[in-house]
Order: C-alpha cells, then sequence, then structure tokens
C-alpha cells in the first residue's frame, strides 16, 4: 500500500504498479508530499480569492491603507516554509539512507550497466562468478533479474549524463561518466518492466530503451546460461 493516502481515488493513478520490495515508501513520500503541497495551494487560493473579493476596488468604500511592509508578516513566511521543507527532509531521511547508502552484502544478483548514447549495455558474471573477467555475459538493452532476490547493480555511463529509471521498481539514478555507482533493488513479481532513460542526454534519447524481465531464480539461471552458451559459439 501506499500508507497514508491510501484510500484517496488518484493512488492507482499517479504510478505504475509498484513490484518492488521498497516502492511502498516511495509511493508513500509521493502520496504524503503530494497532500502536503496541495492543502498548502488550496488555502492559498482561497486567502487570494477572498482578499480579491474583500477589496474590491469596485465595491469596496473602506478607505485605503498603504504599507511598506511589515516584518513580522516576513519573519512568518520565511519560518513557516522553511519549517515544512526541514520536516519533509527529516521525514523522508529514512527512506533515502535506505535507497541510497545501503549497499547489500549478500546480493542475489551483482551486474553492472553502462550507459551509452543510446543503449544501455549490461554485463553479468561468467562461471568464474566474478565481474570485469573475460568470461563476463553481455546484453544490450535486456536486462533480466531473479524474483525475491536483492540485486546490487554497478552504474556506469560511457559519454554523458544518463538517467537508470525502472518505473515500476521506483529506481532512477543519474549515471555519471568516470564513476561508478551503486544501485540496489529487489522485484517481488515476474513480468516484463520498462528500462528508460530519464535525463535528455542527445538527440537519440527518445529511443534509449531497454526491457526489465523479471523471473523467478530458476528460468533466471535458465536463460543466463542459454545466452552464455549462445556468445561462447559465437566466438
Amino acid at each position: 500500500g501506499v500508507g497514508l493516502f491510501a484510500w484517496a481515488p488518484f493512488a492507482n493513478h499517479w504510478l505504475p504498479e509498484d513490484v518492488s520490495s521498497h516502492g511502498h515508501e516511495i509511493d508513500h513520500l509521493f502520496y504524503f508530499i503530494l497532500g502536503l503541497t496541495g492543502v498548502v495551494f488550496v488555502i492559498t487560493e482561497m486567502a487570494l480569492f477572498w482578499f480579491i473579493w474583500r477589496y474590491d476596488g469596485a465595491t469596496n468604500t473602506s478607505p485605503v491603507k498603504f504599507t511598506h511592509g511589515s516584518h513580522n508578516l516576513e519573519i512568518v513566511w520565511t519560518i513557516l516554509p522553511a519549517a515544512t521543507l526541514l520536516f519533509i527532509a527529516i521525514y523522508q531521511m529514512n527512506a533515502w539512507a535506505d535507497q541510497t547508502m545501503r549497499v547489500p552484502a549478500n546480493p542475489g544478483l551483482e551486474v553492472e550497466v553502462t550507459a551509452r548514447q543510446f543503449e544501455w549495455r549490461i554485463k553479468y558474471p561468467g562461471p568464474d562468478g566474478k565481474l570485469g573477467t573475460q568470461d563476463d555475459i553481455h546484453m544490450v538493452n535486456d536486462l533480466h533479474i531473479p524474483k525475491d532476490q536483492e540485486v546490487l547493480m554497478h552504474l556506469k555511463s560511457m559519454d554523458v549524463l544518463h538517467s537508470f529509471f525502472l518505473p515500476h521498481l521506483r529506481v532512477k539514478q543519474d549515471a555519471v561518466p568516470g564513476m561508478s555507482i551503486p544501485v540496489w533493488y529487489k522485484a517481488i513479481k515476474p513480468g516484463n518492466y520498462d528500462l528508460v532513460c530519464a535525463e535528455l542526454c542527445g538527440w537519440g534519447h527518445y529511443k534509449m530503451k531497454g526491457r526489465l524481465t523479471v523471473e523467478s531464480g530458476e528460468d533466471f539461471a535458465r536463460w543466463l546460461e542459454g545466452v552464455r552458451k549462445n556468445q561462447e559459439a559465437e566466438k
């Protein structure tokens, strides 16, 4: 569920289906901030409408009083937004740390994804179980992961800034040239999902898309072995 705003009629409208183990935290933050800013927006617009109606120049006969400003009012409208932003920052701290600071100690799968204009180059460890060796298994735009297993991904870029985005897993991370950025996720529902670039990265940005396939551990192992044999046969 999405927590506080699960009852809302728009709860299943804004975001695609969540198939990750952590997505409910992201969804809850999204709807919480949407609700908070929505309430502030409504109150602000109602106040604006009231002032326009109450002090309409065509119908208001009360004497007008001009003032240069109010230090008290300026302090209030500075402190309130600052306090709200500080609250949001603290409220989301655990979710942020869990997604960006935690690296799985024993992931079920370790994979390397390198962004390149305009494709995703994917590398799996071969029979030796290590990335960066001669028996690595290579794919392009076709990311397979096992269901119910934590995946540790090393994200890189060969040229410009890209953004690795799995909307159904609530994962979005910039790929920065010269850096290897750890990203983790765990899918809990098998199926085929979108893999896209969420950063304008050049004229072919629109076609930089791939496919994420979530399958059982047995099906994943069978698929990976088949790819390995095909690549060895092509050498």
